[in-house]
């Protein structure tokens, strides 16, 4: 069976998936990790890819791309999304990924984005009902929201620049986050997402990406990781109003020791609960499922799909 990776560098985290495609056109996963480099830290600000998440994000591509090629993947897509769109020195970046990790990445479009997630999402999700499909799909600089029917036909799509890295050195200004700093993040959550359309009448939602799955893995203390126990979970706006809560509550180093969360994303964590509740406010919707995959396995599909022979 033929063999391919994706890797998905985003502004907060890296992530690997090496997969087989089977005779019938699906894939089967072979390999996936991921890793926090927070190559966005400061982009918000300086507009500028720093020094310090350059260079651990090349060395986890360089090091993904090699694993990769030893589980015999024949070909190796990179994408790479709203930290390298909003950097000046992006090209930098892309050099040094192609002299490292001998890759050619590709700065994709917030709408392409979009779409990949929505691929995904509906190749888990969109067979289970007739009902209309929402995606949320939270990353550290942007959040895309992806409107479509059980047959994988998309009628909106945006990308939004809010996001867990990107509201946290915006808006967040002590520890933990004060009640002054919350509301300039919700304030600026509310206005944003008053831009999206009408949700669609009896639509499901599901929620991509770390933010949503950590989160969940919080909520029911799953440590180590198990994508088998997470993957087609649901939170509650109930549940997700207490851990916007609690995360907010929290001091960092407290956050850090929570089950479920790792310690490298325990400072972005209360941002991104409050991406996914205010989402879900806006929406009007009162339970969201939780996707262990994500733009990776969209890539998947877009670059290395084959119709069934």
């Amino acid at each position: 069976m033929p063999r391919y990776a994706t890797i998905d560098v985003g502004t907060n985290s890296v992530l690997l998936l090496v997969a087989d495609r089977l005779p019938d056109g699906r894939f089967q996963a072979v390999q996936e990790r991921a890793e926090i480099t927070r190559l966005g830290r400061g982009v918000d600000k300086s507009r500028r890819l720093s020094p310090e998440g350059m260079e651990a994000t090349l060395q986890v591509l360089s090091d993904f791309a090699s694993e990769a090629r030893r589980l015999g993947a024949e070909a190796i897509a990179v994408s790479a999304t709203s930290a390298a769109r909003d950097a000046e020195n992006g090209a930098e970046f892309l050099a040094g990924a192609r002299e490292r990790a001998g890759v050619t990445v590709d700065i994709i479009s917030g709408e392409l984005e979009a779409q990949l997630s929505f691929t995904s999402a509906h190749a888990d999700f969109g067979r289970e009902s007739s009902a209309p499909l929402v995606v949320i799909d939270i990353g550290g600089g942007s959040t895309e929201f992806i409107y479509g029917d059980a047959q994988g036909r998309m009628a909106f799509r945006h990308s939004f620049d809010v996001g867990s890295v990107r509201m946290t050195e915006r808006y967040v200004q002590s520890d933990p986050m004060s009640a002054a700093d919350r509301a300039r993040v919700e304030s600026h959550l509310r206005e944003t997402f008053s831009k999206l359309p009408p949700c669609p009448k009896d639509a499901v939602l599901v929620g991509i990406a770390g933010t949503v799955t950590t989160l969940f893995t919080v909520r029911h203390a799953i440590d180590p990781y198990d994508a088998a126990r997470v993957q087609g979970g649901t939170l509650t706006l109930a549940e997700l109003e207490a851990l916007a809560d609690q995360m907010c509550r929290l001091p960092l180093a407290e956050r850090q020791k929570l089950p479920g969360l790792q310690p490298k994303r325990a400072d972005v964590i209360p941002a991104g609960a409050l991406i996914l509740l205010e989402s879900l406010r806006a929406l009007g919707l009162e339970r969201c499922r939780v996707s262990d995959r994500g733009l990776r396995w969209g890539l998947l599909a877009y670059r290395f799909g084959a119709s069934p022979s």
